[in-house]
């Protein structure tokens, strides 16, 4: 059984030091949708994603539905741009 490691880096969204998990900017769930397919590759939908903490990557799936995170918020800069989660960035920032 293999062990996956552990990364540590800065947060894409709030910059902190901490360990680090990968985002799907397009949920996995998703790759075989149809619209998906036809408006991704999918060797796109396969590496486009964000290393996050574990605090903004739990706010991130808290926030929005996997259909509206794959459609709406498949970038760093709008995930950024969405207030409810530019204003938890803000937040976290400070702990």
């Amino acid at each position: 059984m293999a062990t996956q490691r552990k990364k540590l880096g800065a947060c894409a969204l709030c910059e902190r030091e901490r360990e680090l998990t990968f985002h799907h900017l397009i949920p996995r769930t998703l790759h075989a949708n149809k619209w998906f397919r036809k408006n991704f590759e999918r060797q796109d939908m396969l590496m486009r994603g964000i290393d996050v903490c574990r605090d903004c990557h739990r706010m991130i799936h808290r926030t929005h539905g996997e259909k509206e995170l794959g459609r709406t918020f498949n970038t760093k800069e709008a995930l950024l741009a969405d207030p409810q989660i530019a204003k938890f960035v803000v937040w976290v920032k400070k702990r």
